[in-house]
């Protein structure tokens, strides 16, 4: 070194990419040339329009930020703080500057002469990689579609994959349909004529309404037990099952098993409520797979065992390894592994029912909770549910709730067995407090609502965030409702979620620095769950709750559900919903590295790389947070 100056450049910027790339000899060279820029606050480092510099900058001390015009006002579309960089994309495009950069408060910067850097870090392709990401995150306002498909590369769908059952599934576009009121006789003829083993019956709007099939003839008909000259809508199966026309082999094999069906409809918008255009059968789907997560579903509807299980859940976990080796969707990952865990889950509350050798006295519905209930299940984790059954008269409600929390024992048992730790904090179906009936259900999260305190404000993270996984969905579609209409009449609770919300430190200190545990096992571990995970998860929640959306519980989905909703924040939900599947994806190869939850990382085992794509999920979470304070009015 020629002078301290250079050693404290030297010292300082060896931590950050793209500079951490480089060999000591070369950021030594680089380190000489810096120029060293002292700015005041609201001290210009460059306007719009203006030429391009020869050299890049990254902030020493204090913060710079980045403003674009709009309609005549300036608006800050972001902050660089100690280790950002900016004013790289417009020297490498060679055109003007699209930004202003000003200091957002005093503020040493480094100016990195760009000859001297590309000399020094030539042929290096990580530092190209690098470039090309900072190229695309610069080019664009924080949450633009384009800079979200840069940042988030690694979790978007991509057209090249050629995995077979994460293909297009073929269906048949020249279907053969009749109207309910053709006899069935005329409907075999013209299934006859045509060599085919169904018909699809349709309305007027050529909406589908029912289908017959090779076995609704021998059945009903062959048998003598109808006559062949009354309609088809007097034997037609209905309703049909519809879908889209760009539905996967493996969605489409999914449905088969879980409706037990041999057909999906094919329509325009993929209900039951729009136009026919094509039909898919089992058979198709056959002929193009071989083996598949659907092997799976079969193993599960036919294990009698929760070693069978076990082991199929096994199976599963190697499948989710697998998919995530081969960069697979997310959205399909999370999908497949969700059936499975429901299915597993399924098949433990059948074989346990056989188990307690009689019937339930009532009618009732096991709800997954938690991530479970979102459908973010990837890894073994802990299990979350409750249990809801009919009401029953005063004398008889005793006996009947000893019945639920028999089974929800065994079922508790089962899943932990089959490799479900059970919840330490006891929020399962076999807790006296969470197997209720359903008055006594809605009563509690009426209470919840309208009496909110601290043990509401915990449960609810977690109860609001049901799904049935087994029994009589009326029963969940009415306590939902019920919730609601108490929701209707108070916003305390929501309010106080906002408030609980912001009082989780966001991922990033002062300084940049991922804020980490400061005591216990894992002191000095970086939570990605507690940190970054579960405030989008809990802002997406709120935020769908006063919307009044029922049936999404999904973050991902729920994130793209408020932007159809809120139009005018639709960047920032989208950047949310792709924040929250980088993380997912992030946390769940962690765990499966580690055999683990993947909740805390060590962060001396990530790479630079790993660290900044970690880093650049964070810019949603401060703005989500900042959209719930002025949202909730929460004060600081």
């Amino acid at each position: 070194m020629k002078n301290s100056i250079a050693e404290r450049v030297f010292d300082f910027i060896k931590v950050f990419p793209p500079f951490s790339l480089l060999s000591n000899e070369k950021l030594k060279i680089i380190s000489e040339e810096v120029k060293i820029i002292y700015l005041e606050k609201g001290k210009t480092v460059f306007k719009e329009n203006d030429m391009f510099h020869d050299c890049f900058y990254i902030v020493r001390n204090g913060a710079v930020g980045l403003f674009r015009t709009k309609q005549n006002q300036k608006e800050m579309i972001d902050i660089c703080d100690g280790g950002d960089i900016f004013g790289l994309r417009a020297l490498l495009a060679q055109e003007n500057y699209t930004l202003e950069a000003s200091a957002n408060e005093e503020a040493i910067i480094y100016g990195i002469p760009i000859d001297v850097f590309q000399s020094a870090s030539e042929n290096s392709k990580k530092i190209n990689k690098y470039l090309i990401t900072t190229f695309a995150s610069n080019a664009f306002a924080p949450y633009t579609r384009e800079q979200s498909d840069e940042i988030f590369d690694d979790y978007i769908p991509k057209d090249n994959y050629d995995i077979e059952n994460l293909q297009a599934a073929k269906y048949t576009k020249k279907t053969i349909s009749c109207s309910p009121e053709t006899s069935v006789k005329n409907a075999a003829i013209k299934m006859s004529k045509h060599g085919i083993g169904c018909i699809v019956i349709v309305n007027k709007e050529n909406f589908p309404i029912g289908i017959i099939t090779n076995s609704d003839l021998k059945n009903n008909i062959a048998t003598g037990k109808f006559s062949i000259d009354i309609p088809v809508k007097e034997i037609m199966s209905s309703p049909v099952k519809s879908c889209k026309k760009n539905i996967t082999v493996t969605e489409a094999q999914l449905q088969f098993i879980k409706f037990n069906i041999e057909h999906l409809c094919v329509t325009k918008d993929g209900t039951n409520h729009s136009p026919l255009i094509g039909i898919l059968t089992h058979h198709d789907i056959v002929l193009s797979i071989g083996n598949n997560p659907s092997v799976l579903l079969k193993e599960i509807k036919r294990a009698k065992r929760t070693k069978s299980l076990r082991s199929v859940r096994g199976k599963a976990h190697k499948l989710l390894q697998s998919y995530l080796d081969q960069n697979i969707p997310l959205r399909h990952i999370v999908k497949i592994i969700s059936e499975i865990n429901d299915a597993i889950t399924y098949r433990v509350i059948e074989n346990a029912i056989i188990k307690m050798h009689t019937a339930p006295p009532v009618g009732f519905a096991y709800m997954a909770l938690g991530s479970q209930g979102r459908k973010e299940q990837l890894l073994y984790s802990d299990q979350d549910s409750a249990l809801i059954f009919e009401d029953v008269p005063e004398n008889l409600s005793e006996e009947t709730k000893a019945y639920f929390l028999k089974l929800s024992g065994h079922i508790t048992k089962a899943l932990h067995k089959i490799g479900y730790e059970y919840c330490p904090a006891e929020m399962m179906a076999s807790n006296p407090e969470w197997c209720l009936s359903r008055s006594e259900w809605k009563e509690q999260f009426r209470s919840w609502i309208l009496h909110p305190d601290e043990k509401a404000i915990l449960l609810s993270s977690i109860f609001f965030d049901f799904t049935r996984i087994y029994g009589d969905q009326s029963m969940i579609d009415d306590l939902s409702n019920s919730i609601f209409e108490s929701l209707d009449q108070s916003s305390m609770l929501l309010s106080l979620l906002a408030k609980d919300i912001l009082l989780s430190p966001p991922p990033l200190g002062f300084f940049k620095q991922l804020v980490l545990e400061k005591n216990g096992e894992y002191e000095d571990f970086f939570n990605v769950k507690r940190r970054a995970l579960m405030p989008l998860i809990d802002a997406a929640r709120l935020l769908i709750l006063t919307h009044n959306v029922k049936e999404i519980n999904n973050t991902a989905l729920r994130f793209e559900k408020l932007s159809e909703l809120e139009p005018e924040n639709k960047e920032l939900y989208d950047s949310c919903s792709y924040a929250f599947k980088a993380l997912l994806k992030f946390k769940t190869k962690q765990g499966l590295i580690n055999n683990d939850s993947g909740k805390f990382i060590n962060l001396e085992t990530l790479s630079k790389d790993e660290k900044l794509k970690l880093k650049r999920c964070f810019k949603p979470i401060r703005e989500i947070q900042e959209l719930l304070k002025f949202r909730f009015k929460v004060i600081s």
